[in-house]
């Protein structure tokens, strides 16, 4: 499926592969290998892929300047991402990604925290030269939203009373806001009328939801050489995820009490029988139901658009996004 979707785009992927690799240019050597370490880990890049996949939904007769500026629009995405992700692995004091050390296990922390910095002006001055003031809007307001999701996950971790509302705000501030920002950027560069392109913004939204929870859930059922991380990694960081507070709320009281004490000082002492519990208790069943739900309101979103190629190829992302934990 996923090599289907990026053969629809297979010049445009292209394109912002050499773009990106340009705009990650320095004098400073530093710079530039942490850069190239981030970028060339094997990510899905499905943030600027779906960028694009709006863009050639939106408007299929794009003028060069249209897609120049999309594939332009796509990289800034992905910058901003790769961003997050240097600085997130600091916070999170976190030692693999895609399978590999991250970035700040290999170069230090105090290296990726500024190399982060770096990619994230890199994304602006980039913005500046799109010259699009809705656009410049948007990713202005969606990473300042990025930064207060980061800051309100950090006020939660360790925090057993955390509600399910709470971890859908967390997530949706800290995930989903970019894959929305994603999806409305590449539409409003095809043409589409603000109202419109907002409309389509709740594809992504609902998207980025889904994605996370499907992550959430294969931190309790996979192994670190599938997921790119270390099993009980969120639990390690006391993340109250949402396995995590489907037994909370109706595990028995030994079960609350070990997630509880598990959660509060961050500790996987107990990970092997809390699997266990996770795995038995319904937990994963809660979490990939509520997932489906919002993968059906995402590709009901999709109805703005005119039939395609690529509207269906965005429907086919959300399924990509939830049958990783069927």
């Amino acid at each position: 499926m996923i090599e289907h979707i990026r053969s629809l785009l297979a010049d445009d992927i292209q394109s912002l592969d050499t773009l990106i690799i340009e705009q990650l240019h320095s004098r400073v050597d530093l710079v530039e290998n942490i850069g190239h370490y981030i970028i060339e880990a094997g990510g899905k890049r499905l943030r600027p892929l779906l960028s694009l996949l709006s863009l050639r939904a939106a408007q299929q007769s794009l003028s060069a300047e249209q897609a120049n500026k999309g594939i332009e629009f796509a990289a800034i995405v992905e910058f901003i991402h790769t961003a997050t992700l240097l600085h997130d692995d600091v916070v999170d004091i976190s030692s693999l990604r895609r399978g590999r050390p991250t970035a700040n296990a290999e170069y230090g922390n105090a290296s990726s925290v500024l190399v982060g910095d770096f990619i994230y002006s890199r994304a602006f001055q980039m913005l500046v030269n799109v010259g699009e003031l809705p656009i410049m809007a948007l990713m202005s307001d969606t990473t300042n939203q990025i930064a207060e999701g980061e800051v309100l996950q950090l006020t939660k971790a360790g925090d057993a009373g955390t509600t399910e509302t709470e971890y859908l705000q967390v997530i949706t501030d800290k995930t989903a806001i970019l894959f929305a920002a994603a999806v409305k950027g590449g539409a409003m560069l095809a043409g589409l009328s603000e109202e419109n392109a907002h409309k389509l913004s709740d594809y992504g939204l609902n998207l980025g939801i889904a994605f996370q929870i499907a992550d959430d859930i294969l931190d309790y059922q996979g192994d670190a050489a599938v997921m790119g991380k270390n099993v009980g990694d969120d639990l390690n960081e006391g993340k109250p995820t949402l396995p995590l507070i489907y037994t909370m709320k109706n595990g028995s009281d030994h079960e609350k009490q070990l997630v509880a004490n598990a959660i509060t000082q961050k500790s996987v002492e107990h990970i092997d029988e809390i699997l266990s519990i996770i795995q038995s208790n319904g937990a994963l069943e809660y979490c990939r139901k509520v997932a489906f739900e919002y993968v059906e309101k995402a590709n009901t979103a999709l109805a703005i658009l005119p039939e395609s190629e690529y509207k269906n190829a965005l429907a086919g992302v959300t399924e990509l996004a939830v049958n990783r934990v069927k």
